[in-house]
């Protein structure tokens, strides 16, 4: 008589993902769906976790229209996250929980390269609302057989990226010149590619000690070669006009006062600089990041631009 043996198969790890609809969480899940299986969830219901993970994306974005009140924020940034990380304390299964928090919860602008151990003074109801719930979260007492990490990522990069890359990348792809040549930054980004790697070290390297991490890709750019990396991404010839700075600060100083769609704050967000540190994850992962800026760009802006 022959004996069957069927092949063993093993359970996927599972993950309790919040903000799944999101442009983070909808590409976890694409990414991640053959290493893990996921439970996500909804907005207004009592969250009970039996998942090893817990990803805890959700919150409410910056807000450039200023349409959101204050106390949306903390509603939402604050509150769900003291709703999601009380009950990853009382579930048996949990052991690791990854927020993603946001530069933003240290400063709106920087002197400096941004590290960890900079005293946070956030300026805005979305970086005073994530930077409270850190707060909650590493107030509260972590068992030992549990783990947390706090992620603070720049502004984060993909395929059909929303939010001002979008917009940036809109107007490239129009053929337009670039008019603000004329000054000259850093910023630090983040490949939605390197959180991904990232969030999934932080699960299976056990030694990784809980805590903070800035997460940013290796190279910071100017948003001049961000420009031309996004023409040659969408097949447009790089054009940048090199107008006087006084000139597009006058321009800008009208739009805070008349209605059009540039002013001194979004001269600021274009124009400042915002490096990053990624040392003391590098440090505690032991491996390097394995998408680069400029290569992780014109991979993840190679796509139609949405009308």
């Amino acid at each position: 008589m022959r004996l069957l043996i069927k092949p063993l198969r093993f359970m996927k790890p599972s993950v309790f993902l919040t903000g799944s609809s999101g442009f983070v969480g909808s590409y976890l899940q694409n990414a991640l769906e053959n290493k893990f299986q996921f439970e996500t969830y909804k907005r207004g219901e009592i969250p009970i976790i039996s998942a090893e993970l817990v990803i805890h994306l959700a919150g409410l974005a910056h807000d450039m229209k200023k349409t959101n009140n204050e106390s949306a924020y903390f509603d939402v940034n604050l509150g769900l996250t003291k709703l999601i990380f009380d009950a990853f304390l009382a579930s048996v299964d949990a052991k690791v929980f990854i927020f993603i928090s946001s530069v933003k919860a240290v400063a709106d602008s920087l002197k400096d390269i941004l590290t960890e151990e900079q005293i946070p003074a956030p300026e805005t109801a979305y970086g005073k609302s994530k930077l409270e719930a850190e707060r909650y979260l590493l107030s509260q007492a972590l068992p030992v057989n549990k783990r947390l990490y706090i992620l603070r990522p720049s502004v984060i990069y993909g395929p059909n990226v929303k939010g001002n890359l979008a917009l940036l990348k809109k107007f490239v792809s129009s053929g337009l010149p670039w008019p603000l040549a004329a000054f000259q930054n850093r910023r630090s980004y983040c490949s939605i590619q390197n959180l991904t790697f990232v969030i999934q070290q932080l699960y299976t390297q056990s030694l990784v000690p809980s805590g903070i991490y800035n997460v940013v890709d290796n190279e910071p750019l100017s948003t001049n070669e961000l420009i031309c990396i996004m023409a040659i991404a969408t097949g447009k010839k790089v054009r940048l006009w090199t107008i006087p700075k006084w000139v597009i600060v006058g321009i800008s100083k009208i739009g805070d006062i008349v209605k059009i769609p540039f002013n001194s704050e979004r001269l600021d967000k274009l124009t400042e600089s915002f490096e990053v540190s990624n040392k003391k994850l590098l440090d505690a992962i032991g491996i390097p990041l394995p998408v680069e800026t400029r290569e992780g760009l014109l991979k993840n802006l190679n796509h139609k631009v949405n009308d």
